[in-house]
């Protein structure tokens, strides 16, 4: 019956250590909202950059398994490239070795007590009293995720030197190691955490139950283990997933069995060159040892391997989507960050569409090097309108069907501003519909003998392209955009429709038209500026975070 309570006391310390670091990793990831993300992006202009940026990121959010699903979702929408992706992976492995410091060092030397009751006493009181307010509530998980590690870790101390008092494990330190790099793979396929197998092999190796050799390979182990996760979430994705995920298996397996056949050279060299004497320090710096040489060895062969890996897989991607094509809503930050793109490449496609019904040059807008990658690939440009409409038709239900699906993983700011997306794309394909529907009036007009007509499409035209002009401008912008600028559009647009319908009524006084010309003209000028509301509109939703929009909104009611 003990070993039985021994053994429940155990497996607590497991759910508690795991549930600590879900809430770590909620934590964080919610107080940084898209920075951590952004951050990662823009390290991620050249290897050496993008392996410092995963150490980085899985340093603060501690889970490396986090961030390679994140890096896998951005390989799939085309934004990181194969090589980049690894090498996030690569500094993604270091990273997650900071957590192993704090364990040895914090949770076996000091008082847990100390650190851990009063953090989860915090935690709670900030829930219940402040938790309503969202950033209060995220750092109250991250308290009660601090303590709660370190309970669990005492609950696994305490078991683990129970059955040290009561079980002979020195019977098993004659067997072969390789056993134990299988039970190190084993275990972190069960817990799906790297992290549990090595705060379960640190409590193990302070208790005697294992020495340090044994505890080693056990850790080892959990570095190939780590890859099933990863290997699940590339089923069903784009070739580049696909081989990413390969790559990641075939690196930790290559890892792990030349580590292995070295492992007592790099026991001796920290043991004898180093001089560490403590064998949890011991154990995580075998641990980061590992991983920083994987990261020498390896970031100067990454061009080759990745020749290697496009040799499997073909891409046999059908989906009209340039973003979310392949994005997993596991990660929903991350499925957001796509969404935000995916819209922005329909808005420019809905204003290079429009430009085009217009005859207006789109020179300027097609200086987005990842839009017109995207639009080679699907070529865009060479379609008629009516192919270029059915694709963004097709794409919009893409684009709502992702969005439905990915509605329910939300909460909070996150699904006010996914609904501001898929209102966006509403409104942008609802501008490109109202120009479609008058194409004869358009065409009518543009061919005119008659200069009253002739003159007022040109002069619409002009003011179509300075707002068209403005309207790229603002996307193109890396900062946040107030109302101002959108509201002196719209402003614009409506004085525009208003002085060219009074201005041809003027002019109509006294120049030979039939009625026919005189619907034609109304009708283009009033679509023209349904057209031109429903862009600003669209790129209000996309641009502007609740607070900026309500005041947009405010204002054009007023007006």
């Amino acid at each position: 019956m003990g070993s039985i309570i021994v053994l429940l006391k155990l497996c607590a310390g497991i759910g508690l250590f795991l549930f600590a670091m879900y809430l770590l990793e909620e934590s964080l990831k919610n107080l940084s909202g898209r920075n951590f993300k952004l951050f990662l992006q823009r390290m991620s202009k050249n290897k050496i950059g993008a392996v410092a940026g995963g150490a980085i990121i899985t340093g603060l959010l501690q889970s490396s398994s986090m961030v390679s699903l994140m890096v896998l979702a951005f390989v799939g929408a085309g934004v990181f490239s194969i090589k980049n992706a690894f090498a996030i992976i690569l500094g993604a492995n270091l990273g997650t070795t900071l957590d192993s410091w704090m364990v040895a060092t914090l949770g076996f030397k000091t008082n847990i007590e100390v650190l851990a009751y009063p953090a989860v006493f915090i935690g709670g009181l900030l829930l219940i009293v402040w938790g309503k307010r969202e950033s209060i509530q995220y750092f109250s998980y991250f308290l009660f995720g601090f303590g709660l590690l370190f309970i669990g870790l005492s609950f696994m101390q305490t078991a683990m030197e129970t059955q040290v008092q009561h079980f002979n494990f020195a019977q098993y330190a004659s067997m072969p190691l390789i056993i134990f790099l299988g039970i190190g793979f084993l275990i972190t396929i069960l817990v799906q955490s790297s992290s549990v197998t090595m705060a379960l092999t640190l409590t193990a190796l302070h208790s005697g139950a294992v020495n340090f050799p044994v505890a080693a390979v056990i850790v080892l182990g959990s570095e190939t283990g780590t890859t099933v996760k990863l290997l699940l979430s590339g089923i069903g994705g784009t070739a580049n997933k696909k081989r990413v995920v390969l790559g990641n298996l075939l690196f930790n397996i290559f890892l792990t069995i030349f580590a292995f056949i070295l492992l007592k050279p790099i026991l001796h060299l920290i043991s004898d060159i180093f001089k560490i004497s403590n064998p949890l320090i011991a154990l995580v710096t075998f641990s980061s040892l590992i991983n920083f040489g994987s990261i020498l060895l390896f970031l100067p062969l990454l061009q080759p391997f990745v020749s290697f890996l496009e040799n499997f897989f073909k891409d046999n991607n059908t989906a009209l989507a340039a973003y979310i094509g392949n994005a997993s809503i596991a990660e929903p930050q991350t499925a957001l960050d796509l969404l935000r793109r995916e819209a922005a490449y329909f808005l420019h496609n809905c204003m290079l569409l429009n430009l085009e019904q217009l005859s207006i040059g789109t020179s300027y807008l097609e200086q987005n090097a990842d839009f017109n990658r995207f639009n080679n690939k699907k070529k865009f440009s060479i379609k008629s309108t009516e192919e270029k409409y059915d694709f963004l038709k097709l794409l919009q239900g893409e684009l709502q069907l992702f969005y439905l699906s990915l509605r329910s993983k939300l909460q909070g700011d996150s699904i006010i501003e996914a609904n501001q997306l898929a209102a966006s794309v509403r409104s942008a394909l609802y501008s490109v519909k109202s120009l479609k529907d008058i194409k004869s009036n358009i065409f009518n007009l543009l061919r005119s003998s008659q200069n009253i007509k002739f003159d007022l499409y040109t002069l619409r035209q002009k003011q179509t392209e300075r707002m068209y002009r403005l309207l790229n401008h603002l996307m193109e912008q890396k900062e946040k955009i107030n109302h101002d600028e959108l509201y002196k559009a719209l402003h614009a647009i409506q004085d525009n429709y208003r002085s060219a319908l009074n201005n041809f009524y003027q002019a109509a006084q006294s120049s030979p038209l039939v009625g026919i010309d005189t619907t034609t003209v109304i009708n283009f000028n009033r679509a023209l500026f349904t057209s031109n509301e429903a862009m600003i509109i669209a790129v209000k939703d996309l641009l502007l975070d609740e607070k900026e929009a309500e005041i947009f909104d405010e204002l054009a009611s007023y007006r």
